[in-house]
């Protein structure tokens, strides 16, 4: 089967002489390492699914090879945030009115208003710039991430890969995995290997108080995972409290003291964050509910 064409360098030759040309080395403090593989590309421009018309965001347009796979589907209008000032230039002068190039941090910059995102985030910094995109409720977003980050988010309760990204995720929508990439379809290969996950954000308002609330009840619990749940609940439980009360106002199993934090679901969590929040955790005078 032939590559798809594209604008973009897409063998590890024809990146090393763009990048030559930009006078550009791959920074590792900046998780620069290019995406050589077209069929990837491609893969995720799929994903994104939009029609002509719904804007998209790119993070991270690089060299260009997942910018010039969107515009070969018909994405438009296009935004990508390259932080490279080179790169930045290099894009605009590629791909011109095809797109609109914010230069500056994903981290940063105000974020357009858009139906999708898609990018193959630096591994260094991939999770904060998806937790900026779900706080945004971006629709989807579909993202190229080191392969162990993405199998936390997907994780189920039991699992060794569950924890607080994975609840994390669940409180802004679903995550489902794709393809796995290899460290051969990126120029410098990184030392691990990476996959293209899918999030769709949750519809409607979010299943707790705020945020921070549920933040808390993570830290708090997922710190000692492999404590159980009767010696953590009380380091979160206001004074006068009773941990056993507030279980039960949660919702949670009868046996929950005798479990790890891994072995609740997700809404399990969204429901202890909601009573903490409300005033519920205690009595009149600080008297636990009875």
């Amino acid at each position: 089967m032939p590559e798809p064409s594209t604008r973009a360098p897409t063998r590890p030759a024809e990146v090393e002489a763009a990048l030559e040309r930009l006078g550009l080395r791959p920074a590792r403090a900046m998780g620069q390492s290019f995406l050589v593989d077209a069929f990837v590309a491609d893969a995720e421009a799929a994903l994104v699914g939009t029609r002509p018309g719904e804007p998209v965001l790119e993070v991270g347009g690089g060299l260009g090879v997942l910018t010039e796979a969107l515009l070969r589907r018909g994405t438009s209008p296009l935004f990508v945030i390259e932080k490279d000032r080179r790169l930045a230039r290099h894009l605009r002068a590629t791909f011109g009115g095809e797109i609109e190039v914010l230069e500056g941090d994903a981290l940063e910059l105000p974020l357009p208003e858009v139906v999708a995102a898609v990018g193959n985030l630096p591994f260094s910094v991939g999770t904060p710039i998806l937790e900026r995109l779900w706080e945004k409720r971006v629709p989807k977003v579909v993202a190229l991430l080191q392969a162990e980050v993405a199998e936390r988010l997907a994780a189920g309760p039991g699992s060794r890969a569950y924890g607080r990204l994975s609840v994390w995720a669940a409180l802004y929508g679903d995550v489902e995995l794709y393809r796995p990439v290899p460290s051969l379809s990126f120029y410098p290969p990184p030392a691990v290997s990476g996959r293209v996950v899918v999030h769709t954000a949750r519809p409607g308002p979010l299943p707790v108080p705020g945020p921070a609330a549920l933040e808390r009840v993570l830290h708090a619990l997922f710190s000692s995972r492999r404590k159980m749940l009767g010696n953590l609940l009380g380091r979160i439980v206001p004074a006068g409290g009773d941990p056993e009360a507030i279980a039960r106002a949660a919702a949670w199993p009868a046996d929950w003291a005798r479990l790890r934090p891994e072995r609740l679901p997700p809404t399990a969590f969204f429901r202890l964050a909601t009573v903490l929040s409300s005033g519920a955790a205690a009595g009149p005078g600080g008297a636990p509910p009875r």
